[in-house]
């Protein structure tokens, strides 16, 4: 008999060999676009540094998939629907194909929309532009895709991430905007003598996918680090933030870096939502305006690179996805809450001019703009019409498993996503597909804060025991039956 039709067929079932393109996207607003990230938002009057989506594509023979960072504070899950439909549109890239998310970088302009509590909505002027840059973005990349091999590597930072959220000493905690006292405060006085120790964990690794042409230059590296933004801007200065100082910064390591076509790095938001910069026992001067940014962004940089060293890389990579929509229930808004707001915007004063907090109806004075930020923000949520819709999404490269949260999510969320981990190199991003709110665990419900109050937090308390139980679910379903995890 012959062995023909035998090796045929096991031509026809190898994997074929992996293709991976990168590309950038313009995304800058235009000037005296609102800065959001703030209680409240104010027109831009400076670009410091250009804001892109940098895209990145792969093809392994028979699936493609691609990956989308932006540097927005968020966007609203309609953007991410309009870019993804772009994208089908121009490339053949199926929607479920595509993981879109934002670094948090809060001096962005917003792509948020009228209203954070809805699932759909129309879409602004910068929002539709937000999309079809993305969609560009993407073209360009499929447009570059080439032969190329894959490694994973890991590194741990920790110097540069801290817990901001704190266990205080009895008593010392202040009345939060709802007249009730918190177990948890969020950033409390950098040194002060309260503070007992962090309300939950760090997680100091910077995830790192890298893609090279074969046997030589670097196509793009997609890293992740669960480090919310830095800040320390220009005055209403329009800035990408540590995430785009470290791509700019990665990609002058490389000696042909700027080549053509030019090597592409890319920074996501691992799982932030409880994490910032700064160390509360051992205060640190504050110092010009960038410099911090630069500090964090240069030392990640160097660190990534040298991760590579000795690197093991593939030309091969099995490419899936699954992605869901889950139906959860919005934040309940109590009539207790109702009341409370109502009082509040009958007791703060209005002011002829200035800045009008989020999600406030009216500018006021100082000591009003946070009580009045969150009046606006419970009645609002309070009408939010049907189930929230919330999009979980799971990526398989290889060994390598991405799952993805559209929320700010606490630290030992995206931890134990790592432990259950189906895959063997797995971790996840937050801010995909949507901006919904800051994603505590039940635990840090109990303790309170600002991350768990309503209007800050939009969804049901459970949330986030649901959407990890459907990302294992569906990591178990896309994992290769032979991976096993490794040390």
């Amino acid at each position: 008999m012959s062995t023909i039709p035998l090796i045929l067929s096991l031509v026809l079932a190898a994997p074929a060999p992996l293709q991976a393109g990168a590309a950038t996207s313009n995304i800058t607003p235009e000037l005296c676009t609102l800065v959001v990230g703030s209680f409240t938002p104010y027109p831009a009057q400076h670009v410091h540094d250009e804001l892109h989506a940098r895209c990145l594509v792969l093809d392994d023979g028979k699936t493609k998939l691609a990956l989308v960072v932006c540097d927005l504070l968020g966007f609203h899950r309609g953007v991410s629907v309009e870019a993804r439909r772009l994208i089908q549109e121009a490339t053949g890239i199926p929607p479920q194909n595509v993981l879109i998310s934002a670094t948090h970088t809060h001096s962005a302009g917003t792509a948020l929309g009228k209203s954070r509590y809805t699932s759909d909505q129309d879409l602004d002027d910068y929002q539709q532009f937000v999309a079809r840059r993305i969609a560009d973005g993407v073209r360009c990349a499929a447009n570059l895709l080439r032969p190329a091999e894959i490694t994973f590597a890991t590194v741990d930072v920790p110097d540069h991430v801290h817990n901001r959220r704190w266990l205080m000493r009895e008593g010392t905690v202040p009345v939060n905007p709802f007249g009730k006292v918190d177990k948890a405060k969020m950033n409390p006085p950098v040194g002060s003598p309260d503070l007992v120790e962090p309300a939950g964990p760090i997680d100091p690794t910077v995830s790192i996918i890298a893609l090279r042409e074969p046997g030589g230059r670097l196509i793009s590296i997609y890293s992740a680090y669960s480090l919310h933004y830095i800040g320390g801007t220009g005055p209403a200065h329009i800035s990408a933030d540590y995430y785009g100082v470290y791509c700019e910064a990665l990609k002058a390591l490389q000696p042909d870096g700027a080549a053509d076509p030019p090597f592409v790095a890319m920074m996501a938001n691992g799982t932030s939502g409880d994490i910032n910069n700064v160390d509360r026992v051992h205060p640190r001067p504050r110092g010009p305006a960038y410099q911090r940014m630069h500090e964090v962004a240069e030392d990640l940089a160097e660190k990534v690179n040298a991760a590579l060293a000795g690197a093991t890389w593939n030309d091969r990579a099995p490419l899936d996805v699954r992605y869901r929509e889950l139906q959860l229930a919005w934040r309940e808004i109590g009539p207790e809450l109702l009341a409370w707001a109502a009082d509040v915007e009958a007791q703060a004063p209005r002011v002829p001019g200035g800045n009008i907090p989020a999600g406030a109806k009216w500018a006021t004075e100082a000591k009003f703009v946070q009580p009045l930020s969150y009046a606006g923000r419970v009645q609002q949520l309070a009408q939010a019409k049907g189930p929230a819709v919330v999009p979980v999404q799971m990526l398989r490269i290889g060994d390598i498993g991405i799952g993805t949260s559209p929320c700010e999510t606490f630290a030992e969320i995206g931890l134990e996503f790592k432990r259950r981990r189906p895959l063997p190199h797995s971790f996840m991003i937050s801010l995909a597909h949507g901006y919904i709110g800051y994603l505590p665990t039940p635990r840090h419900f109990e303790l309170g804060g600002y991350e768990t109050w309503p209007g800050t937090n939009y969804l049901e308390p459970l949330t986030s025991e649901r959407m990890l139980d459907a990302l294992i679910e569906m990591a178990s379903e896309i994992a290769a039956p032979a991976s096993a995890p490794s040390n």
